[in-house]
Parts: C-alpha cells; structure tokens; sequence
C-alpha cells in the first residue's frame, strides 16, 4: 500500500511527497473510560494509514485523494465546515477548519492516503486519519505543533464531525511505542509505557464485519450523556467532584434509588472498567497473562450487560473464545456497536483454534469474518523515503 501511495502521488502532482505513516490501535483494556477521565491501556499496531503529501500550487486549495476507495476531495481555504455526514473527506476537511480557527496559517496542499486499518472494525482508523494529517501538515508547512496539542486538535476535528471522543486513540496513534502499551492517565494526560511480553501467546483480532459508525449514530453520545448526568447530580452535593473518575464505588451505590437506573448500571460500568485497566496493568507486571484473559471476558461481559455497547455477532465471537481453552482471554474491542474482538491465544494452536471458531461464526451468522494478527508498533513518523524505495 505504501509503494501504491507514492506511485499514484507521483503520478498525479508530479513531485516527491512527505511520507508519513499512521498506525491504528488496540485498547487491551478501558472502554469509554477516557472521556470519564479514567485510565486505559492502548497500543499503537502495525496497521497503518499512508500519507503522501506536498504543497498545492494555489496556497488556498486542498486536493486529498483517497486510494482505496479512488474519491478524490478539493476544498477551499477558510470557508466556513458544516460536515453533513462522516465520511473520510469531512474528517479531512474538519481537521483543515480546525486549524484554521486555532490560528495555524494552513497553506493549501494535495495529497494521497490509504492503508490497511479496516474502516469500522474499532481501530481507529478515524485517529489515524486526523493524527496523521495534522502531524503531515506540521511537518510539510513547518508549523510547531507539539504531539500533545496534535492529539487536542485531532480530538477537536472528531467532535466537529459530530463524536465527543476522548483522548485516548489519538494517543495511542501519537506516543505508541514497538512492543509496548501505554496505560494513559486521561485526568492528567500523563502515560507510562509498559512492556508487552506474551511469550507463547499471540493477540489476534477477529473482525466481525458489522462496521460501526460511531460519528453517525447516537449510541456513543448517549452513553457519555448518562455518564454526564450522573456526575451532575453528584455533584450537587459533593462540588468537589470533576468526572466519574472523582466518584468511589461506595458514594455511586449510595445515590442508586436517587439515579435513572440505566444511567447508574452505565456509571457503575465505568467505575469497574477503571479497576480493570489497573488491575490489568498489575497483571502485566507479573507476566500472569491469565488474569489478563480473565478480566477481558469479564470487561466483555460488562460491556454487554451494563454498558450495552455490543451486539449479537460480537457477543457469539466470545462465546467461542470461551469455549476454547486455549484463549486465555477475549473481548469486543473499541467504542462498541460493531468491529472486532481482541483474542489472547495460545500461539501453538492458533491456527487450529482459529479455523473453529470462525467456521462456527460463518455457519451462525452467514458471514465469513476476517483474522487480523496485531503487534505494538511506533505512533506516528515521518519515513524516509530512501528508506521506503
């Protein structure tokens, strides 16, 4: 895909591009806990969006062409982004408006991506795009922008498409690190890489081919409104209190006949979920990949049951891994409503194990799934491009 971006750049605009690549990610652990200022532990993966990039001929147009679907997108500077869909050329365009309003002098630009993140299947191939377009942008127009406010602008552009995300996928994009993950403290941004040893073991994604469009669905806002809303009423009498990650279990379970149920099971979650990604950290540290197993069925579980963020196709995949002793653990992965679950398998029977459970699933449910073996990988670069001939 690399050599397929350079070549139609070059082929098109007639000039050498800045390469830039941009890596998806996998959560291990921590769903829809980093806009409730949680922790969560993400990893950038070595699948990738490709940019090459140089600068327009006019200063005050854009021209960005995507490979992969052949839809080429041109737009003019400074006018005003009201996006009326989410597709890749609003994502594109909101990330230009955004800069534009927080003052960068933007100059007009031409460019060819695409890669081999899945669109829809929970790895963010949205961060990857917005991370990878500003860090392309900074880089070719030598703006100063440091990675942290990369990730703020990147988080801004998807709130301008319509979902109030977190922080956490921009990241994992931005700070991932070769066989590491980063547990990331979303109060304080502050991150820690760890080590990622799975000796004999292999994490593999298993897509399920429902795409989610967490942009244009409700699902994900609403949650982070019943989380919103709970905090409010806590609020009241505790002022102290910023996010859900303020809250002890204790205080939560004594407001429960004074909250919306739903909005108390969706708090509840969180707060477990929080305890999880720690717990998950502790077990990593001791090299005890079976209670990291033991807790991703359970964080699935109660994604499941309280959060209600899966669905059906995602729910039969782990019930397979389940059945399988040599899965140690298994859950769905990223914002819910579709897209993958993220398997620890026991390297030796991988294929075997494989070949089981996505017959099983393909005989259910009519559909064949894709296998997607995943490694920790570096956040966002520059490549060379004597280096990527």
């Amino acid at each position: 895909m690399k050599t397929e971006i350079l070549h139609q750049f070059r082929t098109r605009f007639g000039q050498a591009p800045l390469l830039v690549q941009a890596p998806g990610r996998i959560n291990l652990i921590g769903e829809h806990t980093d806009y409730n200022l949680g922790w969560v532990l993400p990893g950038a993966i070595d699948k990738s969006l490709w940019f090459a990039l140089g600068l327009h001929p006019d200063p005050n147009q854009f021209q960005m062409l995507a490979a992969d679907l052949g839809e080429s997108h041109g737009f003019p500077a400074g006018v005003p982004f009201v996006p009326e869909r989410a597709g890749w050329a609003e994502y594109v365009q909101a990330v230009v408006w955004v800069l534009e309003q927080e003052g960068y002098p933007v100059k007009g630009l031409q460019g060819v991506f695409g890669g081999d993140i899945p669109m829809g299947a929970g790895l963010s191939s949205s961060a990857a795009l917005c991370c990878g377009f500003i860090f392309g942008i900074a880089a070719l127009q030598g703006l100063d922008i440091p990675r942290p406010e990369i990730a703020r602008l990147a988080q801004a552009a998807e709130h301008r498409i319509g979902l109030n995300c977190g922080l956490m996928d921009q990241y994992a994009v931005l700070f991932g690190q070769r066989d590491h993950l980063i547990c990331l403290d979303c109060k304080t941004l502050a991150f820690e890489r760890f080590p990622l040893q799975l000796t004999g073991y292999t994490l593999v994604l298993i897509n399920s081919r429902i795409k989610h469009e967490l942009a244009a669905g409700s699902g994900y806002n609403e949650r982070r409104q019943s989380c919103e809303r709970v905090v409010a009423r806590l609020q009241a009498e505790h002022p102290a209190l910023g996010s859900l990650r303020d809250v002890e279990p204790s205080l939560l379970s004594a407001y429960q006949d004074r909250l919306d149920p739903l909005d108390y099971r969706r708090a509840a979650y969180v707060l477990a979920e929080n305890q999880r990604v720690l717990h998950t950290v502790a077990a990593l540290q001791q090299n005890d990949l079976r209670e990291v197993g033991r807790t991703l069925f359970e964080a699935h579980e109660g994604m499941r049951t309280e959060y209600e963020i899966t669905v059906p196709e995602l729910d039969l995949l782990v019930e397979l891994a389940h059945a399988e002793p040599g899965v140690l653990g298994a859950r769905q992965v990223g914002g819910g409503f579709g897209g993958c679950t993220l398997n620890l398998i026991r390297s030796a029977e991988k294929d075997a194990i494989l070949a089981r459970m996505t017959g099983a699933y393909a005989q259910h449910t009519g559909i064949q799934p894709e296998i997607i073996e995943v490694h920790t990988h570096d956040g966002v670069q520059v490549v060379d491009l004597e280096e990527s001939a």
